[in-house]
């Protein structure tokens, strides 16, 4: 890891419960309820709408909270170089935690202030053991890498889709030619759920392995999760979990929503992220985290 910060916050252990069982219902939070001071969000399916703007009526709702005294700190698996155009959109400023985890970014100076690396032969190792457990089925590999310039670099079967500014390479050979940040790896006919398994039976306690999109398994340095980047966060703004209310929608903002004192799942969340949530929004094409913040922080008007 290269960091500024060689002593981060260890992130708050799950709430006791069952594999895969529900939490016990918990009160709604309302405006006479607990006025929570740091709003943790997720961008990509949670604050961000399909069109990856931020409504109109998101923005007063963070407006709202911010005056009622809250802090809002973006938590997202997209790097921060990836996420900067997001966050200049909506006047973002201070901390953000990034790369699911791996980043602690400092919006206001540009600047990165934690970023973790993979190692490549483990990398290696764990794509041809994932493999194996897959009975020899190869995947498609994507990574991502290092900071601080975290480029999207691809094999020629990852998408049928492959962006501009994204890397291309002739062989999954090449992706190995420089430090990376993390793998991610899909295959074409098998569901993500079962890659994401042998992923984490060929992982062990070596790399951490997270789902955040549809078609992308990602393997990690081992400790990493949003769990991890939203404790450190916090600790550095002078925040503890049961301040926190924390919204997304995939199964890799399950670490965050365990550690949050109050966990948010958009309506449009993966089945295994409504399971550990304490309440679930609407969408976030019908504005599920304003619709919430406006309940906790008191209404505003909104277009």
């Amino acid at each position: 890891m290269h960091t500024a910060d060689a002593t981060p916050a260890a992130p708050r252990p799950p709430r006791p419960r069952p594999d895969s069982a529900p939490r016990p219902p918990r009160p709604r939070p309302g405006s006479a309820g607990p006025r929570f001071r740091l709003v943790a969000t997720d961008l990509d399916g949670t604050l961000l709408r399909a069109d990856l703007t931020v409504s109109a009526r998101t923005r007063a709702a963070l407006a709202l909270a911010g005056r009622s005294g809250a802090r809002h700190l973006v938590v997202t698996g997209r790097p921060a170089a990836s996420c900067r155009e997001f966050l200049v959109a909506i006047g973002y400023e201070g901390l953000a935690v990034c790369g699911q985890g791996a980043q602690l970014y400092d919006a206001s100076a540009d600047r990165l202030l934690v970023s973790a690396a993979l190692d490549l032969d483990l990398a290696r190792a764990v794509v041809k053991r994932t493999e194996e457990e897959l009975g020899g089925r190869p995947l498609e590999l994507a990574v991502v890498t290092a900071a601080p310039e975290n480029r999207f670099v691809v094999t020629p079967r990852f998408t049928d889709r492959i962006r501009p500014d994204w890397g291309l390479v002739g062989s999954r050979e090449e992706l190995w030619a420089r430090p990376i940040e993390k793998v991610l790896m899909r295959h074409r006919e098998l569901p993500d759920g079962r890659v994401a398994a042998a992923a984490a039976l060929a992982g062990g306690d070596e790399v951490s392995v997270t789902h955040s999109e549809k078609g992308m398994i990602e393997v990690l340095p081992a400790g990493v999760n949003k769990a991890l980047g939203l404790g450190r966060a916090a600790e550095r703004m002078g925040f503890a979990p049961e301040d926190t209310i924390a919204f997304g929608d995939m199964p890799n903002d399950i670490p965050m929503l365990e550690w949050a004192g109050y966990g948010v799942a958009m309506g449009n969340a993966h089945p295994g992220l409504i399971a550990v949530a304490d309440e679930v929004a609407p969408g976030h094409d019908e504005d599920g985290v304003a619709a919430v913040l406006e309940r906790v922080y008191g209404h505003t008007r909104h277009s």
